[in-house]
């Protein structure tokens, strides 16, 4: 199963440094029935797209509990076995959970089949909504306004053994 865990950049150096993606259960997006009654789409690259989608959100998040953190989502789309990331029934309709689940524990970085990280144009967009995502979350169209614009901006992807080079780690 492909799950997609929303990181910051600081997140991706420490899974490059530790090889490995979380250290007990962490939350990541798949295609799960919840998300397929949302989006109403039988394609299953459309479907992945939602969920990558709904990661970058998250990674917005994290972006935001992070003051030191480069202001530019990542996520990172790896391969888990069937089962291993679990979607939650009570939450499976929240519009803020759609597509989230738990993956049991760590996963090896190795089993990662690409990183999606925003470009360098995107970082005033991100710093942008990064400051009014409260708002947005509480209702301000104005502020909800300016998440859009962070959520426009398509997020690049890169193969794994760039990882290092990303997070400054390279040669």
């Amino acid at each position: 199963m492909r799950v997609y865990v929303p990181l910051t950049l600081s997140g991706l150096a420490e899974a490059y440094k530790t090889g490995e993606l979380g250290s007990g259960p962490f939350a990541a997006y798949a295609v799960t029935p919840a998300l397929r009654e949302w989006y109403l789409s039988d394609d299953i690259e459309e479907l992945e797209y939602a969920a990558l989608n709904r990661a970058a959100l998250a990674s917005l998040r994290l972006v935001a509990l992070d003051p030191g953190a480069p202001r530019r989502r990542v996520v990172v789309a790896v391969d888990v076995p069937d089962g291993a990331a679990v979607a939650d029934p009570d939450r499976g309709l929240d519009p803020s959970a759609l597509g989230e689940v738990r993956v049991g524990g760590a996963v090896a970085l190795a089993k990662a089949a690409a990183v999606h990280l925003d470009s360098d144009e995107a970082e005033a967009d991100v710093t942008a909504a990064v400051d009014v995502l409260g708002a947005a979350d509480r209702g301000d169209d104005d502020a909800q306004f300016v998440v859009d614009g962070a959520e426009d901006h398509e997020l690049l992807w890169f193969a794994t053994q760039e990882i290092s080079n990303l997070v400054g780690l390279g040669d």
